[in-house]
């Protein structure tokens, strides 16, 4: 299949993290684009802003004409999030429309690229932000296809001016839905193989085992950044001529020495197989973001960025919207706001929290993503949370599934072990916070619609709006 061979392109789920920045990669490339999703969003307004027509009821009578007219030269871009019984999924593959995940669209973009592909069950939307800040910052160009919102770049997309015999490609390497498949990366990072999407894969060996395929499709002659402590299987089918190395915080042969939080700053050192580099300074705070930029700094030094250049671009990096973002600092309270939707990716935001903030009170709200990781994981999100002097728990935020009978928030508050804890619905958190200011620190977490209380949060806080509601 070849790009040029279409003239129209229709999303189905245009709204998505990953498939907003291939709609805006088309609409940059020429193409006229329109989309569908079943949510406004901040995210799906912006892309109208920008040109970009999308409608929000799946109801035939908003196809566009020129796809209707024009069925050989139209492709459409499917999420796995649309459901079986869409409408205009239905409608158009009964026609024989072609038809493509956005995973497929992605490995043909990068197929003749230079691939950066960065995988992993948490921490790839950062890792490969950081890349492609690094080489965008150092002046090489390159395109960026991000799972997040890059605050340096104001985007998850980033085309590049074309100016190199080969393009420089960096990718988030989704592993849900096994869509990491479609790419054969020349440098691959893989930041994490934890057991999650469980309800794809049935067990962690079958994970584990399509892990070990996606790594087994990093070319000859290329890199792979491993995670050191991940499961010793993972390398078992790599391509013979790819040079492996492990990197952790605190060893293997690329990690951190001298690692000091100084207010906000993490300041630390890197000592790489491809050259030591002292004197770093990271204002997105955290251990797991130092130990994301460790990797990301492995894959700068591959394609030949300069020492001082890195120093300099891992000074300026301004982070990812919703991965460790302040949100508002002042009156005595901060406020931080974090996508983190697994046990250890809340482990982690959490110990790195604990670590600023160490005679802090934190009061966090949660809210579970999915009925089967809450399900599978209701002990170790428990566990997790704990590390809260006050928490509060929401409704679980479905996402594609329907309820799974007996599986509520319930499941991991009545494990939790902290002071304070309650269960909420999320419109009743507002009201809440009116009348409990009685923390330091406060944080919201999750990977539903929790992003919507930001701004009426930020708005009790900056406007002294407690005890209004006494």
């Amino acid at each position: 299949m070849k790009l040029e061979d279409y003239s129209y392109i229709y999303f189905l789920g245009i709204g998505g993290i990953g498939m907003s920045a291939i709609a805006r990669w088309f609409k940059a490339k020429g193409y006229p684009v329109w989309g569908y999703d079943k949510t406004r969003t901040a995210l799906t307004e912006a892309l109208e802003q920008e040109g970009i027509a999308v409608h929000y009821e799946d109801n035939l009578v908003h196809l566009p004409e020129e796809i209707l007219q024009h069925k050989e030269k139209t492709l459409v871009v499917l999420t796995p999030a649309i459901p079986a019984d869409h409408s205009e999924w239905a409608y158009l593959k009964e026609q024989g429309y072609t038809i493509k995940k956005r995973s497929e669209v992605l490995g043909i973009i990068t197929a003749s690229a230079y691939t950066v592909a960065v995988a992993g069950t948490h921490g790839k939307t950062t890792t490969s932000s950081i890349v492609a800040h690094l080489l965008h910052h150092a002046g090489v160009d390159c395109s960026a296809f991000l799972g997040g919102v890059s605050t340096n770049l104001n985007s998850n997309l980033l085309i590049s001016k074309g100016t190199t015999e080969q393009e420089v490609v960096v990718v988030e390497a989704d592993e849900y839905d096994r869509s990491f498949l479609t790419l054969f990366p020349d440098v691959a990072i893989v930041t994490s193989a934890d057991p999650d999407h469980l309800d794809i894969y049935g067990d962690h060996e079958e994970m584990i085992r399509t892990f070990q395929r996606f790594i087994s499709q990093v070319k000859p002659g290329g890199f792979l950044f491993l995670h050191e402590g991940l499961d010793s299987r993972l390398t078992q089918l790599v391509q013979e001529g790819v040079k492996v190395y492990q990197y952790s915080l605190n060893s293997g042969q690329a990690h951190v020495q001298n690692l000091q939080v100084n207010g906000r700053w993490f300041e630390f050192d890197v000592v790489s197989p491809f050259g030591n580099i002292d004197g770093l300074r990271l204002g997105v705070p955290g251990f797991h973001n130092t130990e994301n930029t460790l990797a990301a700094i492995l894959a700068a030094q591959v394609l030949q960025v300069p020492a001082q250049s890195i120093k300099a671009g891992v000074e300026a990096f301004a982070g990812v919207k919703r991965r460790f973002e302040f949100v508002y600092e002042g009156q005595g309270k901060v406020y931080i706001d974090d996508y983190a939707h697994h046990p250890k990716e809340i482990d982690a935001f959490m110990g790195s929290l604990r670590a600023l903030y160490p005679d802090k009170r934190l009061k966090v709200i949660f809210q579970p993503h999915l009925f089967t990781r809450t399900r599978d994981f209701a002990a170790e999100f428990a566990a997790s949370l704990s590390h809260a002097d006050e928490l509060v728990l929401l409704d679980i935020y479905p996402a594609r599934e329907k309820p799974i009978p007996g599986v509520t928030s319930a499941m991991i508050l009545e494990q939790v072990n902290c002071p304070v804890k309650e269960l909420l619905h999320k419109e009743d958190v507002v009201a809440n916070l009116l009348r409990n200011s009685d923390f330091d620190v406060l944080a919201t977490v999750g990977a539903g619609d929790i992003d919507t209380l930001v701004k009426p949060i930020k708005n009790i806080l900056g406007n002294g709006g407690y005890g209004l509601e006494k």
